[in-house]
């Protein structure tokens, strides 16, 4: 991607939403709003969990205060002589409980003050057992609504739902005797269905009616136990003429409706006559358990769909007919409607749970000042880590656009630190390389310039007659070619080096051998010049193994040393050549080979730059004491490649110690060739 530069060639600041602090920001910005909304959603779920159980504690401890209070009114006619179960209900629930008439007069009061403190404007409910309203079959809800039959499409009844609590039985409840007779002849029934092997037990009704609850789901075992229980499907004397009387109330109804009259039955069902027997639906498949006999049913799908009703309208007057008719009968049985008060113990209305628009308020605020210091706190450290990169990224440019490398603030020991000065030691690099490449370029035409020079002083004075074309002729212009030869082959070699082009062609070599050759290569030099060279004997340690190396580009890097050694020891000195092994023979096992000198020797500063290129300790450059300063250099290149290391300890006045560092198994692979 190019760089956006202004006309002057400055580079653009990126934009906020491309750079490390926008995107730092962003980030941030992000985790404080994702925290932040995390919070809140775990403070709300927690906070309206403990919100949603304590109202449902307070519906339920209200649903019992209200069912208690229904079911007194269902059994007493008036309300005098409740102030002791409103008392009792106040201390179990822990508040004010309070009824009254319709127009706010206080039948009982939990409240012990006097004068009592004073109501909630709105009553909690309306406590009467005629007028139920309707409410869940959880084991929170108050007693099931009497069901009221309605005729189905078989000429039998169904159950249907009125309004008045079960409880609220009236002119309905049996007397003593009544109860104890029909609870014996239920006792009988369940002996005989144990007989049978069927677990039963009674059950008492409000009015005192017996009913007989089987454990299981077996409809056809039960009929099948022969168990009779007529008796008790007989309404008793009482129920009898508590029957007559709410049957004549529904016929005076429903002739006042202009609808014919009907029949009820001891559970409310009734029959309209001839509409019965003239109904053709079909029946439904489930059975009609026996009404005496209750048998838990599980729910099952059926097969035929239950057809519409024949006279919906006509059914829907009756059931209202009895409804009205019940309500008529028991009105004088039951307490007269009530308004309940359930109120702190202090007065006023049970608070509720909600949020008010000031804490609201103060969440959103809270939320937006840990935002705010969340992205505040992201600046600071932004701008901070930001800042030296920035100090880079000029620095870099700098140094692209040519100017001279520059150094960079390492502000602290840390990452952005340690960056910066890595990138001071490569700003430094980088100069002593420019130097270098500076000085190589200088070295190389010097040292090209001096044997062309020559060559072309000969020819020309051969050319103008000063000079003849002999034999010493000859030998100058030839040594002069060599020389440059040599200068062109040594920067061939170490562009290859540079290149990863130096191809290495390893074959087992017994390093002892190599450095009796290479003496011998080099004994006329060292004669010439009354230099001692020799190979040291063995120190009475183990052989060196042999090393896998090619031993034409190893005894050059040798070779390079003791002509190095030789040309910079004085008449008399010594150049020894050595080998041994150090490591126990695992991958730390290496072969050393060590050229030591009694040379002038050089000085602690220049040691680090000995094997650099064109680098002479003589800095005269006369061909009498140097080469061309890339002997050394090939050195290291060519001891690398076989994946070894050089080093140098020197002396002034004393000599000089070359050490090369070879591993056995020879190069790396990737620097071989077959």
């Amino acid at each position: 991607m190019p760089r956006r530069t202004e006309p002057g060639g400055q580079r653009l600041r990126l934009p906020l939403r491309k750079s490390l602090l926008g995107r730092l920001l962003a980030v941030s910005a992000l985790v404080a709003a994702c925290s932040v909304a995390a919070t809140a959603w775990l403070a709300v779920q927690t906070t309206s969990g403990a919100i949603e159980q304590e109202q449902g504690r307070n519906l339920a401890a209200d649903t019992r205060v209200l069912d208690a209070l229904l079911a007194y009114a269902a059994e007493h006619p008036t309300w005098d002589g409740a102030g002791a179960t409103v008392d009792e209900l106040a201390d179990d629930s822990g508040r004010r409980i309070t009824l009254t008439t319709q127009s706010r007069e206080i039948l009982a009061d939990s409240a012990g003050s006097s004068p009592p403190p004073a109501l909630p404007p709105q009553a909690s409910a309306v406590v009467d057992p005629l007028s139920v309203a309707a409410v869940s079959s959880g084991p929170e809800a108050v007693a099931g609504s009497v069901t009221v039959a309605a005729p189905g499409t078989d000429g039998e009844q169904r159950s249907g739902n009125d309004r008045v609590d079960p409880r609220a039985v009236g002119p309905f409840r049996l007397s003593e005797a009544e109860r104890t007779s029909l609870r014996r002849t239920a006792q009988e029934a369940v002996q005989c269905l144990s007989r049978s092997g069927i677990a039963s037990d009674v059950v008492e009704g409000p009015s005192g009616r017996p009913r007989i609850q089987v454990v299981g789901n077996d409809p056809e075992r039960v009929r099948g136990s022969r168990c009779s229980t007529d008796a008790l499907d007989r309404p008793t004397a009482t129920e009898a003429k508590a029957l007559t009387e709410l049957n004549e109330l529904v016929n005076a109804c429903l002739d006042r409706q202009g609808r014919e009259a009907v029949r009820l039955d001891l559970d409310l069902s009734w029959n309209s006559g001839e509409e019965a027997s003239q109904a053709s639906a079909v029946p439904e498949p489930t059975p009609v358990p026996v009404p005496s006999i209750s048998v838990p049913q599980e729910p099952t799908p059926t097969a035929v769909a239950t057809p519409a009703p024949l006279d919906s309208e006509n059914d829907r007057d009756i059931a209202s007919c009895v409804g009205i008719a019940r309500q008529e009968q028991l009105s004088s049985y039951v307490a007269s409607p009530a308004l309940l008060f359930i109120s702190d113990p202090g007065g006023g209305a049970v608070p509720g749970f909600e949020l008010s628009p000031a804490n609201t308020a103060k969440i959103t605020g809270v939320a937006a000042l840990v935002l705010a210091l969340t992205v505040g706190a992201s600046v600071l450290a932004g701008v901070r880590l930001v800042r030296p990169l920035h100090a880079l990224t000029g620095a870099a440019q700098r140094m692209r656009d040519g100017e001279a490398p520059s150094q960079v603030v390492v502000a602290a020991d840390n990452e952005i630190g340690r960056l910066a000065a890595a990138f001071n030691d490569m700003s430094a690099h980088r100069a002593r390389l420019e130097e270098q490449r500076k000085v190589m370029v200088s070295d190389v035409a010097h040292e090209l310039r001096t044997p062309l020079s020559n060559i072309r002083g000969w020819l020309e004075g051969a050319q103008d007659g000063i000079a003849d074309a002999d034999a010493t002729f000859v030998s100058s212009l030839l040594e002069e070619a060599l020389q440059l030869q040599h200068i062109i082959d040594d920067l061939q070699d170490l562009s290859a080096a540079d290149a990863g082009a130096l191809r290495l062609h390893p074959e087992p070599v017994r390093i002892e051998e190599l450095l009796t050759h290479v003496v011998a290569a080099h004994q006329a030099q060292a004669d010439a010049a009354g230099v001692g060279l020799t190979v040291a004997a063995p120190d009475g340690q183990e052989p060196v193994p042999e090393l896998a190396a090619d031993p034409v580009r190893l005894r050059q890097a040798i070779g390079n040393l003791v002509s190095n050694a030789v040309r910079h020891t004085p008449v008399g000195g010594r150049v020894t050549l050595r080998s041994y092994t150090t490591g126990s023979g695992g991958a730390d096992e290496r072969v050393v080979v060590e050229v030591a000198d009694t040379g002038s020797g050089m000085a602690p500063e220049d040691l680090p730059y000995v094997f650099d290129r064109f680098w002479r300790a003589e800095k005269s450059r006369s061909r009498r004491t140097g080469g061309s300063g890339l002997g050394l250099a090939i050195v290291r290149k060519l001891v690398e490649a076989h994946g070894g290391t050089t080093a140098v300890a020197s002396t002034v006045g004393q000599g000089s110690v070359f050490t090369l560092r070879l591993p056995p198994a020879g190069p790396d692979p990737m620097n071989t060739v077959v």
